[in-house]
């Protein structure tokens, strides 16, 4: 039996082992999708037959704050030569935020064969498993994608300011020193553009991490993810849920854990983030008692 299945996930298919993987690296019906922090990673070695998805030039608008539109990621598509049949598997570094910040923005458009591997890039790494330089050219496609959907896992500024006042479910998964306003990054970042430090009125501190083993990066078993979100922060799974970090990396992971694995049924990511809400005007900012960063 597959190890991840005993875990008691709520869809388990959406994550797949370092072993699956290894076993279809010449599937046809399956396309490696490396997503990174760092966009240089990829040239200095990727799993056999893996395209490389660059966050900032293949999934974000280069003027706007947005992502690309329909006509965009069917471009996308169409040049890593995926079809709508085509499953396809993200995995990359930093615990795969970067992997599942590409899922979600796959999920906007509707691309529900997806997957992330387990563990990402230091798992199959520490297992001793093959990379390589070489980039595979695969034959482009003709794909149709709906249109972008940001209503169901997407949310805004004043969507999330409606939820704050409505006594909504939130979740900071930041590190501590970001959530109380010591800091305004994470530490061994640059700033990216906050003005204030603190946290959104309201919001449970989780930081990401606390959903993996940190040995390598794998998700914890669906019990040890309920004592943490149901049991100690006693979210409960039948009300909307909204994530965020900074700029909605870490936050998309912790989507991913809510709703898939924990089957919470409404999960959204504010990608927006601290660093749009950390500079709006006449948006509340609550801060841990005794701190006075700005």
């Amino acid at each position: 039996m597959n190890e991840i299945t005993t875990r008691g996930y709520a869809h388990p298919e959406v994550l797949v082992s370092t072993e699956w993987v290894a076993a279809h690296l010449t599937d046809p019906s399956v396309r490696l999708v490396e997503s990174n922090e760092d966009t240089l990673l990829y040239a200095s070695g990727h799993l056999p037959g893996a395209v490389h998805v660059d966050w900032t030039a293949d999934l974000n608008d280069p003027l706007r704050r947005d992502y690309i539109e329909r006509q965009g990621f069917e471009r996308l598509m169409s040049r890593i030569g995926v079809t709508p049949d085509t499953t396809v598997v993200f995995y990359g570094d930093r615990n795969n935020w970067w992997a599942c910040y590409a899922f979600w923005v796959f999920q906007l458009f509707g691309h529900v064969r997806a997957a992330v591997m387990d563990g990402g890039r230091v798992k199959w790494e520490q297992e001793g498993r093959p990379l390589t330089r070489e980039v595979p050219a695969y034959p482009p496609t003709s794909y149709t994608a709906r249109e972008r959907d940001d209503r169901t896992d997407r949310a805004f500024r004043d969507e999330v300011l409606a939820h704050v006042r409505a006594g909504g479910q939130l979740v900071d998964v930041r590190s501590p020193d970001e959530f109380s306003g010591a800091r305004l990054h994470m530490p061994d970042y640059p700033n990216e553009g906050a003005l204030r430090g603190g946290h959104i009125p309201g919001a449970r501190s989780v930081p990401w991490a606390r959903a993996v083993d940190p040995a390598d990066g794998t998700f914890k078993p669906a019990a040890a993810l309920a004592d943490i979100y149901r049991g100690e922060q006693q979210l409960d799974p039948g009300r909307e849920v909204i994530a965020y970090c900074r700029i909605g990396e870490r936050s998309s992971h912790t989507w991913f854990a809510l709703k898939y694995l924990l089957g919470f049924e409404r999960v959204r990511n504010y990608d927006g983030s601290w660093t749009e809400w950390g500079n709006a005007v006449g948006v509340p900012i609550e801060r841990s008692p005794g701190d006075s960063s700005s």
